[in-house]
């Protein structure tokens, strides 16, 4: 998927059970780089987005994702468009989905204490092996080696979606233009999937995405401006 991912497993368990949790979540990822991947010509998306694979001759996976797509399409008033670049590009949603069903298949395993780093989005359980609660680090959207906030908690799905790293790539396909206002989102809810298509649409909203996240109670959120501004919901579980 075009980043570093990593997985913190914090249960007192046999070396060789963590060992079989951790090959079979990153199993599970590599799995999703082959069908989802916007890089790889032999992938199942481009081949759908290609014409080449009818949507009846297509994976669950990708039937699931393309009806997830168009009803996160519909909550956030179209500006999460997996079609916005003009192809098919469900990445807004796939990385944080796939993270957190490997979340989901970890806890359902008996591994009810880990933290899974999908390149900043985060999907947290339990507790550190400290005891502690999770805490996640946001990136600094200028300073690579530095956080504008940390958040803690045992039951977290932390999403950052920004332009610092690959410049205005988030379009707004209202203007068919990259979006400008916002440096940084970060949207936290108990869906990964859901928190990281959140992030993208206001990202995409430009300056306006922040009334619009101000309008989902069950997800705190903060956003960096383009003009340096840290903006951020009363609720959100600062550390």
């Amino acid at each position: 998927m075009g980043t570093a991912i990593s997985l913190d497993l914090a249960d007192d368990l046999p070396r060789d059970e963590l060992d079989r949790l951790a090959d079979e979540t990153f199993r599970w990822l590599r799995e999703v780089d082959a069908r989802f991947s916007t890089y790889r010509d032999d992938s199942e998306v481009c081949r759908f987005g290609r014409g080449e694979l009818l949507l009846s001759e297509a994976s669950a996976d990708l039937r699931l994702v393309l009806e997830r797509c168009a009803d996160l399409w519909a909550a956030t008033d179209g500006f999460f468009d997996a079609y916005a670049t003009g192809g098919f590009d469900p990445s807004g949603y796939v990385k944080g989905w796939a993270a957190q069903v490997a979340s989901d298949r970890l806890l359902a395993a008996g591994a009810a204490n880990h933290c899974l780093n999908a390149g900043g989005d985060v999907r947290v359980r339990g507790r550190a092996a400290s005891g502690r609660p999770w805490r996640i680090g946001v990136r600094h959207p200028w300073n690579p080696m530095a956080t504008c906030l940390v958040l803690a908690g045992t039951d977290l799905a932390v999403a950052t979606s920004g332009v610092y790293e690959r410049g205005h790539h988030v379009f707004d396909p209202r203007r068919g233009a990259p979006a400008r206002g916002l440096r940084s989102v970060t949207v936290v809810g108990t869906d990964l999937g859901v928190a990281d298509a959140y992030a993208t649409a206001a990202v995409a909203m430009g300056a306006a995405g922040r009334s619009w996240l101000d309008r989902l109670p069950d997800h705190p959120h903060a956003v960096v401006t383009d003009d340096a501004r840290l903006l951020h919901s009363t609720n959100l579980p600062l550390a």
